[in-house]
């Protein structure tokens, strides 16, 4: 099947593009956005403007994933630690700062029919920050394209100890001892209603997940880049989908037409002289 080239992509963008199989794209990307301060120390600036040359990288990478259909997109924004661990002042930094791209950005999603939510502990942020952020996710809440998730005050483990939380609250008052399942805990996640995640970018090389959603990773692909956030976009967002595309997703399953390692052996067995089976 031939890939029509999407309006807007540039010349490498579309070459990439036009070498993916439509029918093994991805339906849920997530994105560790990792490097801002690493950028801006090797340009000798202060870390805050790391952090809004990565604004300019959100926007990049969102408007291609638009244009190739993209279903579902999660950034990770802020972690839990980030808010706990981070001089006040930087955290101060970004929380103005995602108020900022909240009321830049919603025109452009509005235009190109994205979705916004979170994932998080939200009520923890500072009230103001709340506030713009309901404000933003209520005025994109009848687009029906794709699916934009910032993940903010965001902990794989904490999510985790709240949807245990929720299945307490909802079984403890009818005096069962039901048996959980996945589905169960699926149903309290922050993630439900999104599709399943099948690939995770992290960019800087850091070889790690740090604490991002823990249990939606379980059968993703991981892809890892040495490029930093503030130099990614649409290029590095396509690069990462091929590279998907080579992948064998076997889900603890084997190939088809791979036989399997005892039943080969079995059979070799067979094949000698003065070998029996029963």
């Amino acid at each position: 099947m031939r890939l029509t080239i999407p309006v807007g992509l540039d010349r490498k963008e579309a070459e990439v593009y036009a070498r993916l199989d439509p029918a093994r794209f991805p339906h849920h990307i997530a994105i560790i956005m990792d490097g801002n301060g690493r950028w801006a120390k090797r340009r000798h600036l202060p870390r805050i403007a790391g952090h809004r040359a990565g604004v300019e990288s959100v926007r990049a990478t969102i408007e291609t994933a638009v244009r190739v259909n993209l279903p579902a997109l999660t950034l990770y924004a802020f972690s839990e630690e980030n808010w706990k661990k981070r001089p006040r002042t930087e955290v101060a930094f970004l929380m103005a700062l995602l108020q900022r791209y909240l009321k830049q950005e919603v025109p452009f999603m509005n235009e190109n029919n994205i979705r916004l939510g979170y994932i998080g502990r939200a009520w923890e942020l500072p009230t103001d920050v709340q506030e713009c952020m309901t404000w933003a996710r209520e005025v994109t809440a009848r687009n029906t394209g794709m699916r934009l998730t910032l993940a903010l005050n965001y902990s794989a483990r904490s999510e985790l100890v709240d949807a245990v939380n929720g299945l307490l609250q909802e079984y403890g008052g009818n005096g069962a001892s039901p048996r959980i399942g996945e589905q169960d805990i699926a149903r309290h996640l922050y993630t439900r209603g999104l599709p399943e995640l099948d690939l995770v970018i992290r960019t800087s090389g850091e070889m790690r997940l740090s604490n991002f959603l823990l249990w939606q990773v379980a059968y993703a692909e991981i892809y890892v880049t040495s490029t930093l956030w503030p130099d990614f976009g649409g290029l590095h967002l396509l690069q990462a989908i091929s590279e998907f595309q080579k992948r064998e997703r076997r889900f603890g399953g084997l190939i088809e037409s791979a036989p399997a390692p005892c039943a080969a052996a079995a059979a070799s067995a067979a094949e000698m002289p003065g070998t029996t089976t029963k």
